[in-house]
């Protein structure tokens, strides 16, 4: 099979395969003497299934996942895939909770304990600097301590795990923050409402996917191992 043959199944250039190939997306192909490359339904399957895990765990990924199985190392491949589920069972309790808060804000029952900066930047994955641009732009407003540092209380926390959903969605900061203010304020929900409910749509989306990837990885498991023992 030439290049242009995997291409053609997703759409794409000839380079973006060859790209995928050096990035170790795809298993190394053999060349033919005069530098042409060979790909085999091997490749195909390894296009296939890279292309499906883009929609369930991210393109980048969907690249360690790649990289780890073709240096035989399952271990990571499932960790990737374990840390994805997580990801995706987090936004949905935080979603779940948002959802609670818009319903009834009195309803929402804070369990943290204040955190500091660097601890609230720890559990959301995010850098400090994040967090602070994040207070620059209104969504957050932390209590200070004598000291001067920051403290992060539970309905801090709340608005903060709100802000790290809503930026994944790609919602830009000054819309978070009106969003952050309605629930402070429990009123003008409206554009709260529609944003939970995009993302619900978007969380079976990429769950839905992560299912089909699934499979699709199985198959080039198992379709690997055949091949290695023919």
């Amino acid at each position: 099979m030439r290049p242009a043959d995997l291409a053609r199944e997703h759409g794409l250039s000839t380079q973006a395969v060859r790209n995928y190939e050096e990035s170790g997306f795809l298993p190394p192909a053999e060349r033919t003497p005069s530098g042409y490359r060979l790909y085999t339904e091997v490749h195909a399957a390894a296009l296939r299934t890279f292309i499906a895990l883009i929609p369930a765990f991210g393109h980048a990924r969907a690249g360690q996942i790649m990289n780890a199985l073709h240096t035989g190392s399952l271990d990571d491949v499932l960790l990737w895939i374990d840390r994805g589920h997580e990801q995706l069972l987090r936004d949905r309790q935080t979603l779940d909770s948002v959802s609670r808060a818009v319903q009834d804000l009195t309803d929402f029952e804070p369990v943290l304990e204040p955190r500091t900066i660097g601890e609230l930047a720890r559990r959301l994955d995010v850098t400090p600097a994040t967090l602070r641009a994040w207070e620059e732009a209104g969504i957050l407003v932390p209590s200070r301590e004598s000291t001067g540092y920051r403290v992060f209380r539970a309905e801090d926390v709340r608005d903060a795990e709100l802000a790290h959903l809503l930026r994944r969605g790609g919602y830009p900061l000054a819309r978070i923050a009106l969003v952050v203010d309605q629930i402070r304020t429990a009123g003008g929900t409206d554009t709260l409402g529609a944003a939970l409910t995009d993302w619900r749509r978007r969380l079976t989306k990429q769950g839905l996917a992560m299912l089909a990837a699934s499979a699709r990885l199985n198959e080039y498991v198992n379709f690997s191992a055949l091949r290695g023992r023919a």
